[in-house]
C-alpha cells in the first residue's frame, strides 16, 4: 500500500484557501452528512464536544470515504493522547491553548518518532499505518503529520512569533472565544478590539510565511480574515447549524395565525 499523503498539510504549504466546518455533534452519521456538503476540511472536536478516542475513530473512518480532510482537536496536548490519536489515523492535530515556544517544541516532539521526537512506535497495532500495510509508514510519518498550534490567550499572542518559528509547527489557529476572554471581553468574541487583535495576528503570521486559521460564523469577519492572509477558515459548526435552524423552523410554525383567507371555490 502506498504512503497516505496529508492533503491538508500539502494545501497549507501551497497557501491554498481551505474552507471548513466544526464537528461537535460527536456522531459519525452527522459527520457523514457534513462530509458530503463540499467543505475542504472538517474539525472533529475533542475539547468542547463529547468525543472520546472511539468516537473520534468512528468519525475518521466515516470521513475516509470522502475527499474532505479531517482535523482533530484533542482536549489538551498531552503526549499519551497525541500518540493515541496519531495511531488511530489522525494525521492533522490542532492543539488548544499553546502559549510558548517551549510548549510548541514539546508538542512537535510528541508527534515525531525517534530520534527526532518521543512518539512511541506501535505501527503494527495502528490504523495509521494500516497495520503495517503502508510501505515505509514509520519513515514518512514525521513528514506527513501536520501540527497546528492554537493561540487563544494574551500570553500566546505575546509569544506568537516565537511559537510560529518553532520547526514542526505547520500553522497557527486563532481561537476567538478564549482570546476574547483573555483580553477582558468574555462572551464577546466579535468585539471590535478582539477582531482587530486577531487580524493583526493573522497579518503577523502571514508575514512570517506561516499558515493561519480561524473559526468564525460571522461571514463578513471570516472574509476579512481571508483577505488578511488566513488560509484555513472554519465558517460554522454543526451544532450551531442544527440548533439555529430548528429554532427558526419551530418559531415559524408557532407564530399566531390571525386569519387564513380561504376561497369559496376550494371545496
Amino acid at each position: 500500500m502506498d504512503v497516505l499523503r496529508n492533503r491538508f498539510k500539502a494545501a497549507l504549504q501551497q497557501n491554498e484557501t481551505q474552507i471548513g466546518l466544526w464537528l461537535a455533534l460527536a456522531s459519525p452519521y452527522s459527520a457523514e452528512i457534513c462530509a458530503g456538503a463540499g467543505f475542504d476540511w472538517l474539525l472533529i472536536d475533542g475539547e468542547h464536544a463529547p468525543n472520546d478516542l472511539r468516537s473520534i475513530l468512528q468519525q475518521l473512518q466515516t470521513l475516509a470515504a470522502y475527499p474532505v480532510r479531517p482535523v482533530v482537536r484533542p482536549p489538551v496536548g498531552e503526549v499519551h493522547l497525541i500518540k493515541q490519536l496519531l495511531d488511530i489515523g489522525a494525521d492533522t492535530l490542532l492543539i488548544p491553548m499553546v502559549e510558548s515556544a517551549e510548549q510548541a517544541r514539546q508538542l512537535v516532539s510528541a508527534v515525531r518518532y525517534p530520534p527526532h521526537g518521543i512518539r512511541g512506535v506501535g505501527s503494527a497495532l495502528a490504523r495509521a499505518s494500516r497495520w503495517n500495510g503502508i510501505d515505509g509508514y514509520v519513515q514518512s510519518a514525521n513528514r506527513e503529520v501536520c501540527l497546528i498550534a492554537q493561540v487563544e490567550s494574551a500570553a500566546g499572542l505575546e509569544n506568537l512569533e516565537e511559537i510560529a518559528s518553532v520547526d514542526g509547527i505547520d500553522g497557527i489557529f486563532f481561537g476567538p472565544a478564549d482570546l476574547a476572554a483573555s483580553l477582558g471581553y468574555l462572551g464577546n468574541p466579535t468585539h471590535a478590539e478582539v477582531q482587530r487583535v486577531i487580524v493583526d495576528a493573522i497579518r503577523r503570521t502571514h508575514h512570517m510565511g506561516i499558515a493561519s486559521g480561524i473559526l468564525s460564523a460571522d461571514e463578513q469577519f471570516a472574509r476579512v480574515c481571508m483577505s488578511s492572509g488566513c488560509s484555513f477558515v472554519a465558517v460554522g459548526a454543526d451544532t450551531t447549524l442544527l440548533s439555529r435552524n430548528c429554532r427558526e423552523l419551530a418559531q415559524r410554525f408557532k407564530q399566531p395565525i390571525h386569519s387564513i383567507p380561504q376561497s369559496k371555490d376550494v371545496y
